[in-house]
This record gives C-alpha cells, sequence and structure tokens, in this order.
C-alpha cells in the first residue's frame, strides 16, 4: 500500500507559510509515501522564483505540479525547470504564442509535462494536465485536449506496475468529471486544482480511480480564492477602476489537501485534509 499527500494550489507568502507548518504535521500523523504539490501561484499568486521554488524544495516534496500562471515570469519559469527535474507543467500546452508553430511536450514550451520516479522501490508516474474550456483568456498560448494528451502518456511513458497520478487543472467541472470517467480503471488517482475552492465530491469510481473536482488552496483564508477582498470587491463594484489582483498577506491560512491510499496500482481510499491555522 502507498500512501499519498496531495497539495493543491500553493498561494504565495502565506501559502507557503502554511505548507510548511502543516506538513510537518501531517508527515507525523499520516507517514505518507510520496508528496506533491501545485505551484502555480507560488511566488506572489502567479508563477514561480528560484527563491520561493528552493523553499519548497527544502520541505522534501516529491513532485511539483502546475497550471496556467507557472509562465507569468518566463525566465523565472524556465530557470526552475532547468533546476527541478520534479517541476512539471502541463503536458498539453502546444506553445505560449498562439501565432508561433505547434511545439510537443519538449518544443515550444519549457519543462514536461510529466515526471516517473521511483521510491521505496515502488514506481510513480505524475501527469499534469490543463482544461481547455473556459481558457481562452486564461493562457497566452495553445493548449490541445487533456484527453488525448492523457492517452498518449499512458501509451508512451507509464509503465506496468506504476502508480500514475494525474493533476488536471482546470475550471469545468464538466471537464474534470468526463477526464476522470476518462481515466477510471487507468489510473490511481486523478484530482483537480485552478478554481481554488475545495469540492464535495471525492470518490473512489468504480473501477478503482480516485476521484475530486478541485482540492482547493492552501493560502489566505481572509480573501478571495488568495486575492485581497477589497480589490476584489472593487473589481466587482467599480469596473471602471484600476484594483490589482494583489495576494492577502494576513491572517488566518487554510490548508487544503487530500490523502490517498493505492491497493496495487488503484486507489483504496481519499480522505480531504483541511487545517486552518
Amino acid at each position: 500500500m502507498s500512501k499519498i499527500l496531495i497539495f493543491g494550489d500553493i498561494y504565495g507568502k502565506l501559502g507557503r507559510q502554511g505548507l510548511a507548518k502543516v506538513l510537518l504535521l501531517w508527515r507525523e500523523q499520516y507517514k505518507p509515501d510520496v508528496v506533491i504539490a501545485n505551484v502555480e501561484n507560488l511566488a506572489h499568486g502567479k508563477g514561480v522564483t528560484l527563491s520561493t521554488m528552493a523553499e519548497m524544495s527544502a520541505l522534501g516534496i516529491d513532485v511539483f505540479t502546475s497550471g496556467n500562471h507557472v509562465f507569468h515570469s518566463d525566465q523565472a519559469a524556465s530557470e526552475c525547470f532547468a533546476k527541478y527535474a520534479n517541476f512539471i507543467r502541463p503536458a498539453n500546452y502546444l506553445s505560449l504564442n498562439p501565432s508561433s508553430d505547434k511545439g510537443r511536450e519538449t518544443g515550444a514550451v519549457p519543462g514536461k509535462g510529466y515526471y516517473r520516479f521511483e521510491k521505496n522501490e515502488q514506481w510513480y508516474c505524475v501527469i499534469n494536465l490543463n482544461g481547455q474550456v473556459f481558457f481562452e483568456k486564461q493562457f497566452r498560448g495553445e493548449i490541445s485536449s487533456p484527453f488525448t494528451a492523457l492517452d498518449r502518456l499512458l501509451g508512451d511513458v507509464a509503465q506496468k506496475g506504476d502508480i500514475i497520478l494525474v493533476d488536471v487543472h482546470a475550471e469545468a467541472t464538466s471537464e474534470k468529471v468526463a477526464l476522470g470517467w476518462h481515466a477510471d480503471g487507468r489510473i490511481a488517482a486523478l484530482v483537480g486544482t485552478h478554481t481554488h475552492v475545495p469540492t464535495a465530491d471525492l470518490w473512489i469510481m468504480p473501477a478503482g480511480t480516485a476521484f475530486v473536482c478541485d482540492i482547493g488552496m492552501t493560502g489566505p483564508q481572509h480573501s478571495v480564492i488568495g486575492v485581497k477582498v477589497e480589490n476584489v470587491l472593487g473589481r466587482f463594484l467599480d469596473p471602471a477602476g484600476k484594483y490589482p489582483m494583489e495576494p492577502a498577506e494576513e491572517g488566518p491560512v487554510v490548508v487544503n489537501a487530500l490523502f490517498i491510499t493505492t491497493e496495487g496500482t488503484r486507489a483504496k481510499s481519499i480522505e480531504r485534509l483541511q487545517m486552518v491555522m
């Protein structure tokens, strides 16, 4: 049996601080074999930097997934991908510039969309995907079908005996649920990130795949999905004004995660974890 702890979007400074504190407690309580965290919002709410990635890497996290904000600072993202082999981005990103030639995983877009590794004599394959629905204005490049990208990676990368875990960074619940059914029985878990709000639909699907639409973020609780409340309210109440999407950096931190156990290469249990501190 393998025990896997997965954190959703780590948002800004408060998210990093909260993760560091809670991970110590949950390592002792749950004794996970593998820890995975989504870091696309790591640095001031958007993207990554070498310093913030070093801060997370020091915690002993096994795999870092990401999403549409990871290229907020192109140079910093490229530097992080070059330094951390266990830092991945959605495999179905084709390019960063819609007018450029379409590339594959090793072409126009820095980084890789999967990370396969061995730990305690068990092989794991972590895959990162991005949804297409409602992403027309959320990613400046091209995104191919996550369904066909998953099929390709399961055929070309994953090996027999791997515990396969998928982070699907997506907006639409329908797309995530459909992808869960498409993957059921072929992977151990498909978990959603991106919306920052934990959903109550976690379950083990009929053929043995653990599923949830969204893990939820780790970040400032007194916020609007991580951003200062007054700034977001200003955008709604005063559309003509200018209100930057700045992360909240005061108040309590909410930490959301999933604890998944496996039997063989399929899920045995899935539990939602939450702590406010």
